[in-house]
Order: structure tokens, then C-alpha cells, then sequence
């Protein structure tokens, strides 16, 4: 099936935006062995002085609440894990390439970026609050903070077209993503998917990207993280924390809270402790230019 024009103009966007640093490819990697020992990652981290910098803000913030300075990079792999750490460097580095302080023509980005920080917030806290590992919270954060990366390729590739769709999606009542398919042929899953390969991302974080609007069909490994974001996503809207553009976003079914464990009344006692959350979390932002 040839693409259309509107697929063609975000791939031409996509190949123009900032590639990601050579040190966040070589942290996916060395992360991806089961092997690898703070030492390891504290080694290619510190490749990147810029990158290590906010690696050390982020974990010294009130987001994390470590109660003394950590100046050692290493100490603060052991005490937070690999896989949180290589998920910080991944997300301050995935926002050091998108911000920016113009406005988007539907979007603002300030709206944005809190609608995405309080996806990955819900997430976290859904994610704790059912007993996850604590080595693997740290990616449902990150797959909610990136969730909608997409949006940014076709906002800015395809501007006055996504004004359009969003106002079909508030006139008709629509998911955003359904207007986005019907109106630009592409929506902001696919796109997505696009700037994931593009940017080589892989396993729960590009699957959430690719697929939270679609759990039906999902057959991957990632179920889980995915659910769970696509909750935090519906809650997020719901509440109207942020701007997604989604004013009409699609119920979860039953059986996703079912598969979580979890009821949907949950989610009413949500609201004091992810707002707090989302606060301390705003450290976030500001790496990447907020």
C-alpha cells in the first residue's frame, strides 16, 4: 500500500529531528545484559558530562527523596538499580530533544508536558500501589512520561490538518486518535511508532507509544506496563490534568482492570497523592528545557 502524503510529511519530519545521543544507545545496550553492574553503566554514562549532570539532579530531586546529596553516580546505581537509572537518561534525554519553547497550533507544549508527566506519575503510583518489582517502576514511568511522543511529529508536520482534526474530535465527541486517523489517514499511535524506530527505542517503552490505544490487539510481552499507562492516560483525561487534545477519551473495559487486579473505584483515590507526585516530578521538565 503506497503512504499518503500526510505519512510521508511525518517521516520527513521525523528523519529532521535531533538524533539521540550515541551515549543513550550504548546505555540501552549495555542495559539489555542481564549482566551488567552499576560500574558498567556508570562507565558510559560518564562518556556524556552533560547527561550524567541531570542524571544526578534528577535522582537529588524530591522526586526521589533520598534524604542526602548523592554525588557518586554509582552509589545512586546501587541505591535506585540500573534499570531506573537507564530510564532516566533515556527520558532526559528523549526531552532534551522535543522541548522547546514555541507553542504548538493545537497544543501548547506546557499542556502537553504535564498531561504526559502525569501519565508517567499515574502509572508509577498504579504500578507500586499493585506491588510491581521495584526495579521495574522506573518504565512504567517512562513509557506514561513518553506515551504520546507522537503527537509532536504531527503537530508540527501536518499543523493546520491537526487543528481540523482535533476540532472534528470535540464537535463529534471523538477519541482524539480516531479523528486523527480519519482526518489525517495517520494518528498519533503511528506516528509514534515512527519516531521509535527512528530513534531505536524498543521493548515496553516504543510498544506503549505504538499501541495504547489499541490493548485489544496488542500481543506483545509488554501487557502490563501497557494496560497500565493507558489507565494513567484515561485518568489523566479524565481529570483534565494537562492538555492531550483528548477531551473525549475512549472508557477502559472491565476486564483491563480486571487483568491489573485492580477496580476502576480505584482510581477516585487517585487524586492527592498523583498531584503531589506530579509536583515533585516537574524536575523532569525543566532538564529538558521546560
Amino acid at each position: 500500500m503506497a503512504e499518503t502524503d500526510s505519512v510521508r510529511r511525518v517521516r520527513s519530519y521525523v528523519g529532521g529531528m535531533p538524533s539521540l545521543p550515541t551515549t543513550v544507545a550504548k546505555i540501552l545496550e549495555v542495559c539489555n545484559n542481564p549482566k551488567t553492574s552499576p560500574i558498567d553503566l556508570d562507565r558510559v554514562i560518564q562518556l556524556d558530562p552533560v547527561l550524567m549532570g541531570r542524571v544526578l539532579k534528577l535522582i537529588n530531586s524530591a522526586y526521589y527523596g533520598l534524604g542526602s546529596q548523592v554525588t557518586s553516580l554509582v552509589r545512586a546505581i546501587i541505591m535506585l538499580g540500573v534499570n531506573t537509572v537507564k530510564n532516566l537518561a533515556l527520558s532526559t534525554a528523549v526531552l532534551d530533544r522535543v522541548s522547546s519553547k514555541k507553542d504548538f497550533r493545537a497544543l501548547n507544549m506546557e499542556g502537553f508536558w504535564r498531561h504526559s508527566l502525569a501519565v508517567g506519575v499515574t502509572a508509577k503510583f498504579l504500578a507500586k500501589r499493585r506491588g510491581v518489582d521495584p526495579k521495574s517502576v522506573e518504565e512504567y514511568f517512562a513509557a506514561g512520561l513518553l506515551h504520546d511522543i507522537g503527537k509532536i511529529p504531527l503537530n508540527d508536520a501536518l499543523a493546520e490538518d491537526y487543528v481540523r482534526a482535533m476540532s472534528i474530535a470535540d464537535r463529534e465527541k471523538l477519541p482524539l486518535y480516531a479523528a486523527e486517523g480519519r482526518f489525517l489517514g495517520i494518528d498519533h499511535c503511528a506516528a509514534g511508532a515512527i519516531v521509535a524506530e527512528s530513534w531505536k527505542l524498543s521493548g515496553a517503552i516504543a510498544d506503549t507509544i505504538s499501541w495504547h490505544h489499541r490493548l485489544a490487539e496488542y500481543l506483545g510481552e509488554h501487557g502490563d506496563i501497557l494496560r497500565t499507562v493507558a489507565v494513567a492516560d484515561f485518568y489523566a483525561n479524565r481529570e483534565g490534568i494537562g492538555f492531550s487534545g483528548n477531551l473525549y477519551p475512549e472508557k477502559i473495559p472491565p476486564e483491563v482492570y480486571e487483568s491489573l487486579g485492580m477496580q476502576k473505584s480505584a482510581l477516585e483515590e487517585l487524586e492527592g497523592p498523583v498531584n503531589a507526585e506530579i509536583e515533585k516530578a516537574k524536575v523532569f521538565l525543566k532538564l529538558g528545557g521546560q
